[in-house]
């Protein structure tokens, strides 16, 4: 079977839905089981022979955002379908809609339809209209996870078959056992013991100004005069509540803002960490939760979201955007000294492999295609 995948969508400094598509496309490759093409940027061609070196690199898309959505739709259809592919996999939401091909496209969440105000206005627009349109036109839907797929058939009751397929994790970088190099890692990232972490996109819906609220009540207790707080991500967009809350925190020297970091360090850092906090208000799967559990660390998220369900009790949780409780959670995860929550965690990670996303993307491409 030969499939396409549209990796044009994916940046230079890729995060969530970025690595998935990344390590997705990797595993398929060196799996063997489809012939892989990749429709990639013209200025992006050179990472994905790296990438996956055995599959074909189609570097067609234009490199602006604005073209490549054009071109998705007006060019696109015309390309895939004269591409020689068994099934296209859309895996950002969108797609070329009058292309014949069959199609599967990744619904990663629904924060477009239940959090609009945490995303740009011309986005919200345009990906909650794209997610209608995949949801009666494509010939298959994933989902990152059984929440992401119980709300999109509450809100739009797809007409097409909807698989869960969850993320997998990289278990030789993410793992307890330190790393020979770590220290040099925290080193170049000017990161010193104990610090609370924090890894993701620095944006709204990621609630950052809450954990430095939460971090600035934890950090006047005199237990904790020593301990740093990490925000290791890129600048997303609309922070101004995070730079009022940074500019007015008691204990902005305490703080270190990395910015994005390569995938490399990820690892060490969550190894590092005293805690791991990732209290985002909502996403669709929230990896670094199940990442930091696979390193180890004691983890705090939000209750009742994806990860809470994902963590399965191996995670502490605050309810969203309340800086006590959160200051609270953080503070029973650094005076944990019992190892069953650890071990827990450990056991819930490891469930969850590239390996068999990939192979659970080979059978929806497969009925997809109806082969």
């Amino acid at each position: 079977m030969i499939v396409g995948i549209d990796v044009s969508a994916i940046p230079a400094d890729p995060r969530g839905a970025g690595r998935y598509v990344i390590e997705l496309v990797r595993t398929l490759d060196r799996r063997g089981n489809v012939e892989l093409r990749l429709e990639a940027r013209r200025d992006d061609e050179a990472r994905w022979n790296e990438v996956a070196p055995g599959a074909e690199v189609a570097a067609v898309v234009p490199a602006s955002t604005v073209r490549r959505l054009a071109w998705e739709q007006v060019a696109a259809p015309r390309f895939v379908d004269g591409w020689g592919i068994d099934v296209l996999h859309a895996p950002h939401y969108t797609m070329p809609e009058i292309a014949r091909v069959p199609k599967v496209v990744t619904i990663h969440d629904l924060t477009f339809f239940d959090h609009p105000h945490l995303h740009e206005k011309v986005k919200v627009s345009f990906f909650t209209r794209a997610i209608k349109v995949a949801a009666q036109r494509a010939d298959a839907i994933v989902c990152v996870s059984g929440p992401t797929a119980r709300r999109l058939g509450e809100l739009l009751n797809p007409t097409v078959p909807v698989h869960v397929v969850p993320h997998g994790i990289d278990h030789d970088a993410f793992r307890p056992e330190p790393a020979p190099d770590d220290g040099e890692h925290l080193g170049r990232l000017a990161v010193r013991r104990p610090y609370l972490a924090f890894v993701g996109t620095i944006e709204p819906r990621k609630d950052v100004a809450t954990l430095v609220a939460a971090f600035d009540r934890l950090a006047a207790d005199p237990r904790h005069r020593d301990l740093g707080l990490v925000l290791a991500g890129g600048a997303g967009w609309k922070s101004d509540r995070l730079e009022e809350t940074l500019a007015s925190s008691p204990n902005a020297a305490r703080i270190v803002r990395t910015g994005y970091v390569d995938d490399a360090a990820v690892p060490a850092l969550l190894r590092g960490a005293a805690a791991v906090a990732y209290p985002a208000i909502d996403e669709g799967f929230g990896l670094p939760v199940l990442e930091a559990l696979a390193c180890g660390a004691p983890t705090v998220t939000t209750k009742g979201s994806v990860m809470d369900e994902l963590a399965e009790g191996a995670a502490y949780t605050a309810p969203p955007s309340d800086p006590a409780a959160l200051a609270d959670a953080i503070e029973a995860a650094l005076a944990d000294r019992d190892d069953t929550r650890r071990a827990n965690g450990l056991a819930v990670a490891a469930r969850y492999t590239w390996d068999a996303t990939a192979a659970a993307h080979e059978a929806v491409y497969r009925g997809a295609a109806r082969q």
